[in-house]
């Protein structure tokens, strides 16, 4: 199912705007109060100082527009959750199903990272880190805050992961809770984070 969702995805853009339409529907709701309480307990128990992790509001679109353009174009080639033009980032907000957060430096948002929910209790992880702030631990609490989130929502969680992509493939190479399920084309994996 999970193949099936991603091909439709990328190569079939009016079904699946008509999929998520849907699915954000169901999302909301089924789970959007649920989701409050479990995310505002999620960032006490995870978030690690000096960064700020919180949930996204529509008054950031700018600077999360801001952060994905100032990045070099090989760090997006894997990573198309979404359009990255300033409509198409703005309409995600509206998407309850597109759980949006990030990592602050003081006001400058720094790293980006969602929980894309399907209502069959499955959802898809991302992420993206501003290139001046890798290495600091900023991708392992986003993991933590993303996993848990899923988790105590009783959700499975998983990723596709491009294997030609050498900088996630090598982060992920200590992550105890990965687990590969099978190998989609394109050189990709699907992956499950699975509660250790």
């Amino acid at each position: 199912m999970e193949g099936f969702l991603i091909y439709i995805k990328h190569n079939f853009n009016f079904f699946w705007r008509i999929i998520e339409f849907g699915n954000s529907q169901i999302f909301s709701l089924l789970n959007k109060s649920s989701l409050d309480k479990i995310l505002q307990g999620v960032f006490q128990d995870f978030s690690v100082k000096p960064y700020v992790y919180r949930r996204l509001l529509i008054s950031d679109a700018v600077s999360l527009y801001e952060l994905i353009n100032s990045q070099e174009k090989e760090d997006l080639e894997y990573f198309k959750p979404h359009k990255f033009d300033k409509l198409s980032i703005e309409k995600q907000f509206s998407n309850c199903s597109f759980l949006m957060m990030g990592a602050f430096d003081g006001n400058k948002l720094i790293g980006y990272f969602f929980l894309r929910f399907f209502a069959n209790r499955k959802c898809f992880v991302g992420r993206l880190i501003d290139k001046n702030y890798r290495g600091n631990g900023i991708g392992k609490v986003m993991n933590n805050i993303m996993y848990e989130t899923a988790w105590r929502m009783g959700f499975r969680c998983f990723s596709t992961i491009s294997q030609s992509n050498k900088a996630i493939m090598n982060s992920h190479s200590s992550n105890k809770t990965m687990v590969v399920l099978k190998k989609l084309k394109n050189n990709y994996l699907l992956v499950e984070f699975i509660r250790g």
